[in-house]
């Protein structure tokens, strides 16, 4: 699906811990260079790790059961949003800032264009919106600025948009959406021609003997060992480890509807920004027609409880005719727009909407990796980039992404 918005201020998805998560008594084992590690996932998580620790001198095997961007994972969608806004959260912003900067710098190498800075338009209802004067300290430390509209303004740049219930418009034009299921194909392509080795095999967690993982077990009934595991499984997280993760992720199933824009209007609505209302409930965002999909509405308020393997991904009635309505009121000329694409897939939260990036607490060398949380695509290469330093010792662990914070 896409990211977060709601999260990025605080918890929104806050269910009782069914126990207390286990502390390591251990240090983590660090592999040296040119050990196997193996890592479990190729989503936006697993791939972009598995990547750089590649880079880094390992040897690595990427497995997945059914492939970077498959329809099950939460990458299998078209698009992402990527922004610079995380409210007050420091340590968010400048990982966003940094995985801009490689998502540019890896398109490039690529010859692939997997970022559109089509820029990301707020639909404020207060003059001084958190999620938005939060982050100031931030943009100012980076050389950024927000662009604000009045009503008025918006309304003459925007005549497509119903805006008079809206207190300002704050544009960020840095920015925009990302290509989901093509980058995370594209990062598996790019792992395996530089070097690794990419397994399609449903693995499971191996013995565990003597604080180390030995192994992890193939779904043929065979075993792969390593130096040292890393398990990004996304929803799937907390069947993998279900006693370590018992009440820390949880697995919500998320809409996404693509509206047939009317002819005469496709242009407008093709050439317009990114949007998020901001209305602290809800929080629908969009995304302009990307590969001309439609107009890409998103849900992002939390859906009940899902299984990413076996549910069927049929679109709930309620939560479309909901989403109808606050289209028809947000932009009149969609109100009987027809509904020409949908998908469902989910997000993988955890309580306080942080990554997931520690240890199994019963094994120093096997690490569970997880909880995008809705808002982690974006975040992929950075957070990979910084995963890769932690797993080989290089960097410290990070406190906002333990079991136990």
């Amino acid at each position: 699906m896409e990211k977060s918005f709601l999260n990025s201020v605080q918890p929104t998805f806050v269910p009782a811990f069914e126990q207390a998560p286990a502390v390591q008594n251990f240090t983590a084992y660090a592999p040296s260079r040119g050990a196997k590690v193996v890592v479990i996932g190729a989503g936006a998580f697993g791939g972009w790790t598995a990547l750089y620790l590649l880079r880094a001198g390992f040897r690595v095997t990427l497995a997945d059961a059914w492939g970077g961007g498959n329809s099950r994972s939460s990458s299998g969608d078209e698009t992402r949003v990527i922004r610079s806004t995380y409210g007050a959260n420091a340590l968010y912003f400048d990982l966003n800032m940094r995985a801009l900067e490689l998502w540019k710098a890896h398109q490039q190498d690529w010859g692939l264009q997997l970022f559109f800075p089509t820029g990301v338009l707020w639909f404020c209802y207060r003059e001084n919106e958190p999620m938005i004067e939060d982050s100031q300290p931030f943009m100012r430390r980076h050389g950024l600025e927000y662009q604000y509209l009045l009503p008025g303004e918006a309304r003459a740049r925007y005549p497509h948009i119903y805006v008079d219930d809206l207190s300002q418009l704050v544009f960020d034009p840095y920015g925009g959406y990302l290509k989901a299921r093509e980058g995370a194909i594209a990062v598996q392509e790019a792992f395996v021609r530089e070097g690794g080795t990419y397994l399609q095999a449903l693995a499971r967690p191996g013995k565990i003997h003597r604080q180390r993982m030995e192994n992890i077990e193939l779904e043929d009934g065979s075993f792969l060992d390593g130096e040292a595991f890393v398990f990004a499984c996304g929803s799937w997280l907390r069947q993998v480890f279900p006693e370590a993760l018992s009440g820390f992720i949880h697995c919500t199933r998320q809409e996404a509807y693509y509206l047939g824009v009317p002819s005469r209007y496709a242009k407008l609505f093709d050439q317009m920004p990114v949007w998020v209302d901001a209305d602290g409930a809800d929080f629908y965002y969009g995304i302009p027609g990307n590969a001309r999909r439609g107009f890409k509405v998103g849900v992002d308020r939390r859906g009940v409880a899902f299984d990413p393997t076996h549910d069927e991904r049929i679109l709930n009635p309620e939560v479309l005719d909901h989403a109808r309505r606050f289209m028809a009121h947000r932009f009149p000329i969609l109100k009987n727009a027809p509904l020409v694409e949908n998908r469902v897939c989910h997000y993988g939260n955890t309580p306080d909407g942080n990554f997931l990036l520690d240890l199994h607490p019963e094994a120093q060398n096997c690490w569970m990796m997880g909880g995008g949380s809705g808002h982690g695509y974006k975040h992929g290469p950075a957070l990979g980039e910084k995963a890769a330093g932690i797993i080989s010792g290089q960097l410290p662990l990070e406190p906002a992404f333990l079991l136990a914070r």
